[in-house]
């Protein structure tokens, strides 16, 4: 419960100024309530700043109601309503701060500590007070919180067992009597018998005859506490018999009549006694178990000191009013300096790595940074930060390239909507240095993905379907950068090497992929262009329309296809010097269709190359991603088949890449139905046969007849003049050609001899 959830005030009616006119008035005893209830076990300085935040959060937000039906007028009700309120909720949270915080259970505010008031760098704690005082915090500190709260109630406030009850119970104190029980032990404890004791009946060194505040004993009491200036066993109103000792007159308290609940609590007025020499005024009315009209208790000082003449010891409950457990009046010492300064070495370290990170990333949450995806910069190096300039990009005039003694990527002007565009290159560019962990990055074999040695060359910037495109080509590679026009997620970066690339290698790039269609940027010299499905070679290219800046409409590609070979389409283009055929194998650049000897191939384009392209076009998916720089077909071999069954083709693919490593060779069969695709008869990676420096190949199959005998079938090139089988098939034959029946699932070795003597294993 929080000071907004108000229940009517058991002593009238509260309002808020007369509470706060009250905890100011006696903000230093509520104070010191509160500090004797929190627990010891918090220390000292946490309960200081906690007691004063709980008194200067004790204030109600509204008018507090008094009880519907007011009860009988006890002597307690002489208390202001605003104080006793006010006591009440600092006893409340006092508790609660001692409760200890549970796992299920939902902390409350009083159990954190306090946000205000609050000390950086030092540690308050009440001045030290003597071993009695240190006695008496061991005592308490093994009481409960409400115990503590029942004897602060009795000691402090001089509060009777039925008001004590009362208010424990107000404050939320589950059981008021074992709460005040707790108290009575720790009464108890205190032995007046012990060495250096004072008689509590001859001193009156107990809380419960001492005089009212702002009242002390005249000199003339030497030997005793009681009431100001009467002698010692005197039953008016400012004395009272002795327990321990003295006479005793008329109307003397019996049993526990010594207790602190027989005085009057601060703000009451006393009653004028019964005993013959009663003084109006004083400090007590009618105590616990005394007669009607008999004398009160003895009137109590503030601030009791023993005898000079018989030292000894305070009572516990007279120690409350030590500066031991003054929280107001407080003594200040440093923290551990040490640990301090290795606190504040580690936060300062900590705040400078924080600011560190956070000015290293790039992407705000609504838009691109200054360097779009990159990774933070790890080099100030001035040629890399002049590479880096988007305003040092190398761009080429529209009207370079005709009159250009070479046509490659370096006569490429510079096109695109979006050229000017100085935020999207350098972010492009930055990119392309550092690309960070969120950018889709792909690279063909063997080619460098590091930062561009100079500025680049710009070949395209502009919007292509839903994306920004940058085009770069720094004389080895053609970079592609590609950023969402909405949104900052799925920049994707990829690297192609294109060195050496001559006007055919430079026909094209990819400049978008989206949805399994792909758009091509053709190079400024291309003519026209068009789309030929390469697996129906009789039927005509369909045009493809270009845009100003040579963007072409989407085409299907077979190279983001997956399932069944049904359609292979290509990119014909026709230049100045006649038509080439061109296959996306899902890399920037292109691969030219070739057909012909290794030593002098032509452009796929004529009807023979079509028709075998045909039927071997669909192996091309075994070369996709390698990096290919063109794809040449060769018809090697053409043979004769067994029992009639027409003449097969014996053809060789080969990939030549960029980076002149890696290249791959296909041996493939074809049958005399035009229907059938090729079949695989070997292949093989890093071999030079089929190509330039060594056009000479070798393969065999193992054949079943239409009419369904198995047979061996083998043939080589030109250069052959005999081939020989071993193992589980022995043959021989003179030419380049060789058939020999066999039985289903025969393995047999193949080589063959050359005209110059050396022997040739087949293609693996």
């Amino acid at each position: 419960m929080s000071t907004q959830d108000l229940v009517p005030s058991p002593v009238g009616p509260v309002d808020v100024e007369q509470a706060e006119a009250a905890l100011v008035e006696r903000y230093p005893r509520l104070v010191r309530i509160a500090y004797l209830v929190l627990p010891p076990a918090l220390g000292r300085n946490r309960r200081v700043l906690t007691a004063h935040a709980l008194v200067q959060r004790s204030l109600p937000r509204r008018r507090v109601p008094g009880p519907a039906v007011p009860g009988p007028r006890r002597d307690e009700d002489a208390v202001d309503p605003g104080y006793a309120y006010v006591r009440g909720e600092v006893l409340r949270q006092a508790l609660i701060a001692g409760l200890p915080l549970r796992r299920l259970a939902l902390p409350r505010r009083a159990q954190f500590p306090p946000l205000l008031p609050h000390v950086w760098g030092l540690r308050l704690f009440p001045r030290v007070g003597g071993a009695d005082e240190l006695a008496l915090d061991q005592r308490l500190s093994r009481l409960s919180g409400p115990g503590r709260a029942a004897y602060v109630l009795r000691g402090l406030e001089r509060q009777g067992d039925p008001e004590v009850l009362r208010v424990l119970a107000v404050a939320g104190v589950e059981d008021p009597a074992a709460a005040l029980a707790e108290a009575d032990a720790l009464d108890a404890t205190e032995d007046p018998a012990s060495p250096g004791a004072l008689p509590l009946g001859d001193d009156a060194a107990r809380v419960g005859e001492q005089g009212g505040p702002g009242r002390a004993g005249g000199p003339d009491d030497a030997g005793f506490l009681g009431g100001a200036g009467w002698p010692h066993g005197t039953d008016g109103a400012g004395g009272r018999p002795g327990r321990g000792g003295g006479p005793t007159g008329p109307g003397a308290v019996a049993g526990r009549a010594e207790r602190v609940g027989e005085q009057s609590g601060p703000g009451r007025a006393g009653g004028t006694g019964a005993g013959p020499t009663g003084v109006p005024g004083g400090a007590s009315g009618a105590g616990r178990g005394t007669a009607p009209g008999g004398p009160g208790p003895a009137a109590a000082e503030a601030h009791p000191t023993p005898s000079p003449a018989r030292p000894g010891r305070l009572s516990g409950a007279a120690l409350l009013e030590s500066d031991e457990f003054d929280p107001c009046a407080l003594q200040a010492r440093p923290t551990d300096l040490v640990r301090r300064r290795q606190h504040t070495r580690a936060a300062f370290v900590a705040v400078v790595a924080l600011v560190v990170c956070g000015a290293l990333l790039g992407l705000p949450g609504d838009g691109w940074g200054r360097n779009g995806a990159a990774a933070p910069s790890y080099a100030r190096n001035p040629a890399a930060e002049a590479a880096l300039d988007p305003g040092a990009v190398k761009r080429v005039g529209a009207d370079v390239w005709p009159g250009a003694t070479r046509q490659d990527f370096s006569v490429w002007p510079a096109r695109g909507g979006l050229t000017g565009d100085t935020a999207l290159l350098r972010r492009a560019l930055a990119v392309w240095a550092r690309p960070g962990g969120a950018v889709r990055s792909s690279a063909t074999p063997g080619t460098p993905v590091g930062p561009p040695m100079g500025p680049p060359q710009l070949l395209f910037a502009g919007r292509v379907d839903a994306m920004r495109v940058v085009l770069f080509h720094d004389g080895l590679r053609a970079v592609r950068y590609a950023e969402p026009v909405e949104g900052t997620a799925g920049a994707a970066l990829d690297f192609a090497r294109t060195d050496a690339a001559d006007t055919v290698g430079a026909a094209a790039l990819v400049v978008s992929r989206a949805s399994g269609n792909v758009r091509y940027l053709t190079a400024p010299w291309v003519r026209d262009t068009a789309v030929r499905d390469l697996l129906a070679p009789a039927r005509a290219p369909r045009p493809l329309v270009r845009d100003a800046d040579g963007v072409t409409d989407p085409v299907p590609s077979p190279a983001q296809t997956a399932g069944a070979c049904a359609k292979w389409n290509a990119l014909q283009v026709r230049d100045g010097s006649g038509l080439r055929l061109l296959a996306d194998l899902g890399e920037p650049a292109p691969a030219r269709l070739l057909w012909g000897p290794p030593a002098a191939p032509v452009d796929a384009t004529g009807t023979e190359a079509r028709d075998a392209w045909a039927r071997t076009a669909c192996l091309l998916a075994a070369v996709r991603g390698h990096g290919v720089r063109s794809v040449n077909a060769w018809r090697f071999a053409r043979q004769p088949l067994p029992e009639g069954a027409g003449h097969g083709t014996w053809v060789c693919t080969r990939a030549e890449t960029w980076r002149g490593t890696g290249n791959r060779v296909l041996a493939q069969f074809l049958v005399p139905s035009p229907e059938v695709p090729a079949a695989l008869a070997a292949r093989s990676e890093g071999s030079p046969a089929c190509g330039v420096r060594d056009p000479r190949v070798l393969a065999g199959v193992l054949w079943q007849a239409p009419g369904g005998g198995w047979y061996v079938l083998a043939a080589g090139s030109p250069d052959f003049t005999s081939l020989e089988t071993s193992g589980g098939v022995k043959s021989r034959s003179e030419g380049p050609l060789l058939a020999v029946k066999a039985k289903p699932g025969a393995r047999a070795d193949l080589t063959g001899t050359l005209r110059d003597g050396t022997r040739r294993t087949a293609l693996r």
